[in-house]
């Protein structure tokens, strides 16, 4: 099993504001392999844009450039 960096509590909590009544524990584990994934897409993307503009130092600018990227 891979191991990801969100707590159960933390998934619970996004999947209630999301609207959820009820919620599988499947479907939190399940929830938190999906935004460990997505994460390490996003946390890549960044790196690559600080790298670009010549930092080794990710700034708030390049995860909101990274987000914008990954959404479209």
């Amino acid at each position: 099993m891979v191991e990801v960096e969100f707590g159960s509590a933390a998934v619970y909590r996004i999947l209630k504001k999301a609207g959820a009544e009820r919620i599988g524990d499947d479907a939190v584990a399940e929830f938190k392999t999906a935004l460990d994934e997505i994460g390490v897409q996003i946390g890549q993307k960044a790196v690559e844009l600080s790298l670009h503009a010549g930092r080794k130092t990710i700034k708030a600018a390049d995860v909101k450039l990274a987000v914008k990227t990954f959404l479209e």
